[in-house]
């Protein structure tokens, strides 16, 4: 008996063993496991949650544009983009390309380059991890690198090149880089020069491929719903085939040489709004002084108690600051973004941060101040661990800083920091002579000229889970009450310690009757203050538990959101309840708001998309009906009209119980919710309004149109028909599938065919836009393109809107479309955001919780009949609306340079 126990024992350690073949145990950092696959030395960071069935597999190589040179600049990115074209298993001839496989699977898939790191990704349903490995594995040593592919997706790049340096914040930032380094590669940006892009050979490419594309030179990460031995045993069984690189990776040793003083960078163009830029060179993020930096940054400018907020935003001088603390691989740049407000001078903000740092080197920091900015910043990092692929991307950054255990380590290291390492490092790394400024100076006119119009006429499907009436559906999870009249309060209770908030009332633009402007300043309002606490008090409280809360207008509906630890419960709360039915709408602040505003709508002057946009919804639904769209001087004389007592008035008619939504989700006791809104909203009056919906409907309109602008390197395209229905119509859902097979993901037909295959386009898409409020809405197709092939892709674009129109879907694609849109519906709850977002949609869009069951079965049902039948039925080519805004004439020629 001994003997046979003693034998079972041995039996099971070798069993043990035997599950983890091939593998070498590194060490386990934060719930997260490294292993090494002993045969190539690929490193796996694994972390099993089977909490949702969703898991993401990234592939991360450690090769970005820091391995770039002059010449071949953007070849990283380039190369990302042929990664996609086809490998020996997965590619278009066999009909199981990436994109076809992963998104007829409901997969969110894509892939990033940066400066120090590539990485390969995929969200999906977890019954389908396995594809989603082997696609990887393939790729990584049988992608297909072919000269007629770099032809075309070289085009692609070029116009997400464009369409960058559509942005004039964009471009200074790109040019602040390029003057800050004069040897060290980070002095391009990720997607390198124009000329390099298009003059970069496919043997150079392939090069680059056969050099870091390699085992070796790789993480495999893996987050979610599987078991740590079957998770490894696929990537052995996939992975474990490719041998490592036969040549050492190549390392970079340039060394960025010691400024040795002011750099400076102009940046002047057609534009609205005046720039700063003040950047200082960084350590890189393995550095002890790394975490010093981060808790700078919160000091500085997180939240309406920062130093910068406080010194420089509140006092008129800006309309904004931000910092971009880049911490990479290299030394960095620390650099502090101010959009200037009208009529302040670049020199008075550029002093004005500059005197911020040389308070810190004389006087410090406050014991406060790091403690607020700890709390913020390890908050954050609880907030950002919700969900596989917040988890996953988190480990891809601290992969490309050099060290995993960053991520992991995260809050032990920002917990370290002291108010004399603040005062440190500031007098050691923020001196003039290490400093590059950058000035973006608009010259006006960035809007749009005279508009002149010329009249005219898959695969394997997914296995669909039906519920019985005994099942546990998601609808039933859910806890349903209202706990004050007016109030209806929705719960789910999921994971433990951090709490997401959704909501919303009716009090939107549409019931500003009076001014359009007003409701949405109302709500622009809500966090400056109330009757009982200060903007800087309110902030106070937020800031000290890292906790978030916002608040935003919609069309019908008042919004608010929130994160935060379950702790901070009753704070959070508190605050939402005086916030909304106190605010102070203090005169001062209004004037400060005004300016935000306008110089928010004066930059939307600036949009290539929304010019083209304005132009078409104006057509379709004139002045007065709820898709109208905001003229933006208009807006901007509205808000100029704005007083205190015209908002005190708008919120006191039209604020209250009612119609107000609010969803929980996280760590989170309904009954003490229930009870802390009795108690937070108890008094509060009840709403007048009433849901308005729109009685009159848009109008078809057949035309084309040219909006010209000044100093843009890309133009938008935009076709559509106003339809007549909204998303309650039985065609609605058959007219939504039917979009999307035409152009709702990669795999769609435009961009398999005028991206893919032409070349002529980064992106295009088509969509159902304008229905919410139960509004009528239309159908559209909206792409980007250089002006210099503006008119290939205009063509392009048509001629598959016709065929779609005229010969319809097939079965096959109408099969993929539903797979991708029923796994798609899945992978969205795997964060408790997207939980809380989809119960508040159920909630006031359908009125109907188990929406969210069977919204999967209602997709199934949609026949190719019915997909079909209502394409026939609303889009009419002929009848199509088609316009493009950008640097063009009247006729759509590009316009050249002087």
């Amino acid at each position: 008996m001994k003997k046979l126990i003693l034998t079972l024992l041995f039996m099971g350690a070798v069993m043990s063993q035997e599950k983890f073949y091939g593998f070498e145990f590194v060490k386990e950092s934060g719930g997260i496991k490294e292993y090494t696959m002993t045969s190539n030395g690929l490193r796996v960071l694994l972390k099993q949650d089977n909490t949702a069935p969703v898991a993401t597999f990234m592939v991360t190589y450690e090769v970005g544009s820091r391995n770039e040179a002059i010449g071949y600049t953007g070849s990283t990115h380039l190369l990302e983009h042929l990664m996609f074209k086809g490998s020996r298993k997965f590619n278009t001839k066999k009909g199981n390309s990436v994109f076809q496989t992963l998104q007829s699977l409901g997969a969110r898939m894509n892939a990033t380059t940066w400066l120090d790191r590539t990485n390969y990704f995929a969200v999906l349903p977890s019954e389908h991890l396995e594809t989603l490995i082997e696609i990887e594995a393939d790729r990584m040593r049988n992608a297909y690198i072919k000269e007629e592919d770099r032809q075309s997706e070289m085009t692609v790049v070029r116009n997400e090149f464009e369409r960058g340096q559509n942005s004039p914040s964009g471009v200074l930032d790109e040019n602040i880089w390029a003057t800050a380094y004069q040897a060290h590669p980070y002095h391009h940006s990720t997607i390198g020069w124009k000329e390099d892009i298009e003059n970069v050979s496919i043997e150079r490419l392939r090069e680059f491929y056969d050099t870091f594309y390699w085992p070796n030179n790789a993480t495999a990460i893996a987050i979610g719903d599987f078991s740590e031995a079957d998770a490894l045993a696929m990537i052995k069984k996939h992975f474990g085939k490719i041998r490592k690189s036969t040549k050492p990776i190549p390392e970079v040793y340039t060394a960025e040489p010691k400024q040795e003083g002011i750099r400076t960078v102009t940046l002047k163009r057609a534009g609205q709004q005046g720039i700063v830029g003040v950047a200082h060179k960084t350590p890189s993020a393995t550095h002890p002084d790394a975490a010093a930096f981060m808790v700078l940054s919160s000091i500085l400018s997180s939240g309406k108690n920062s130093r910068f907020y406080k010194n420089i935003t509140d006092k008129g001088l800006t309309t904004s600051v931000y910092i971009w603390d880049s911490l990479f691989r290299d030394p960095g740049l620390f650099t502090v973004y101010a959009n200037l407000s009208p009529e302040v001078d670049h020199k008075t903000v550029e002093k004005a941060i500059v005197e911020e740092y040389e308070k810190i080197k004389k006087s410090g920091v406050t014991d406060e101040e790091v403690k607020k900015a700890q709390a913020q910043l390890i908050a954050s990092m609880k907030f950002s661990q919700d969900g596989s692929y917040a988890i996953a991307s988190g480990l891809n950054e601290a992969i490309a800083s050099g060290d995993w255990t960053l991520y992991t380590t995260y809050g032990e290291k920002i917990g370290a920091v002291t108010k004399e390492d603040i005062k440190r490092v500031v007098n050691e790394y923020f001196l003039e002579d290490l400093s590059t400024i950058g000035y973006f100076i608009p010259l006006g006119q960035g809007g749009q000229g005279k508009r002149v119009a010329t009249s005219a006429k898959e695969l394997e499907k997914m296995k669909l889970k039906h519920y019985s009436e005994e099942e546990e559906t998601l609808s039933s999870k859910i806890i349903d009450t209202e706990p004050i009249k007016g109030i209806r309060l929705l719960t789910l209770k999921r994971g433990t310690g951090v709490v997401t908030m959704r909501g919303s009332m009716l009090g939107g633009d549409i019931y500003s009757t009076k001014n359009g402007r007003t409701a949405d300043m109302v709500a622009a309002m809500l966090d400056q203050g109330t009757k009982n606490m200060s903007k800087f008090e309110i902030s106070e409280k937020l800031e000290s538990a890292g906790a978030r809360l916002s608040f935003f207008n919609g069309q019908a509906r008042v919004g608010f959101s929130g994160k935060f630890l379950s702790e901070d419960t009753n704070m959070v709360v508190g605050l939402l309840a005086d916030q909304l039915q106190n605010p102070l709408f203090a005169e001062e602040e209004l004037e400060k708001a005004k300016k935000r505003q306008i110089a928010g709508y004066k930059r939307s002057k600036e949009s290539t998309r929304g010019n083209a946009m304005n132009n078409m919804l104006q057509a379709f639904y004139g002045s007065d009906h709820q898709n109208s769209p905001t003229n933006p001087d208009l807006a901007i004389e509205e808000i100029k009209k704005l007083t205190s007592e015209n908002l005190k008035a708008y919120h006191g008619e039209n604020y209250g119980l009612g119609s107000m939504v609010l969803v929980v989700v996280g760590d989170v006791d309904h009954a003490k919710m229930e009870n802390l809104i009795k108690e937070s909203f108890k008094g509060w009056k009840q709403s007048p309004l009433k849901n308005k919906e729109e009685k009159s409907l848009g109008t078809k309109a057949s035309s084309k149109v040219y909006v010209t602008m000044q100093d843009k390197t890309s133009t938008d395209f935009v076709v559509g028909t106003a339809l007549g229905i909204d998303r309650y119509h039985p065609d609605y859902l058959p007219l939504y599938l039917a979009t999307h097979t035409l152009g709702g993901n990669f795999s769609a037909r435009l961009m398999q065919t005028v991206r893919v295959k032409e070349g002529l386009t980064y992106g295009i898409n088509s969509s159902l836009s304008g229905f919410g409020n139960g509004n009528d809405g239309y159908w559209m197709v909206g792409g980007t393109f250089s002006p210099k092939l503006l008119s290939k892709g205009e063509s392009s674009t048509l001629r598959e809107i016709k065929k779609w129109a005229e010969e319809g879907i097939t079965q096959k694609e109408l099969d993929i479309t539903k797979s991708t849109l029923i796994g798609g519906f899945q992978v969205g709850f795997d964060t408790t955001g997207g939980l809380a977002g989809g119960i508040l949609n159920a909630a006031v869009v359908y009125n109907d919780l188990t929406y969210l069951d069977n919204y999967p079965n209602m997709v199934k049902e949609v026949t190719l009949d019915q997909a079909n039948s209502a394409i026939t039925k609303y889009i009419n080519f002929d009848g199509l609306y088609q316009v493009a805004a950008g640097t063009i004439d009247k006729d759509g020629k590009p316009i050249e340079d002087e």
